[in-house]
């Protein structure tokens, strides 16, 4: 059986192997740690299988800069599952309690860059088509928005400008 809970400080390096084994590389584990050594976390979940931490998602904030003002705002990254458990749900487990806790927190919109044939089931549209554009050279469809309150964007628009900690 699987639970969802929230990361805790003793996760630290579970989450760390857990990020490098799904991406095959370090810079996405690096990226969870200056995020969260940088105070730049709204919401961290991690998926446990037999008292083993098998997936992780991260959301932190970002702010939409629309000319001269500044909207704030959540982004989903990373999402990581260990290789041996993919395929399974639990990506897609992280992802939906992960919006429903922004959503019954009061967030409006998170947006993601990741694959357009997966992120759509959970609601997740093109950006683009409603004025939110990404900082970096990506394919349209790859960069994407989901809409978690009643009142839609509510004006929400501009460029995305992630926390410094994503430039390494």
């Amino acid at each position: 059986m699987m639970l969802i809970r929230a990361e805790q400080p003793k996760d630290k390096d579970a989450v760390y192997h857990v990020n490098e084994a799904a991406f095959c590389r370090p810079d996405e584990a690096q990226l969870v740690d200056r995020l969260r050594d940088g105070g730049q976390v709204t919401l961290s979940l991690v998926a446990v299988v037999e008292e083993q931490i098998v997936g992780h998602v991260l959301f932190g904030p970002i702010a939409l800069q629309d000319g001269e003002v500044t909207h704030s705002a959540v982004s989903l990254a990373p999402l990581a599952v260990l290789p041996a458990f993919q395929k399974q749900g639990i990506g897609s487990a992280l992802v939906r309690q992960g919006l429903d806790e922004l959503r019954a927190a009061g967030h409006s919109a998170v947006v993601v860059l990741g694959h357009h044939d997966y992120y759509p089931k959970f609601g997740f549209e093109t950006a683009s088509k409603h004025g939110i554009t990404c900082p970096y050279d990506a394919p349209d469809e790859a960069f994407m928005v989901a809409i978690l309150s009643p009142e839609g964007l509510d004006g929400l628009k501009g460029r995305v400008v992630y926390p410094p900690q994503f430039e390494g």
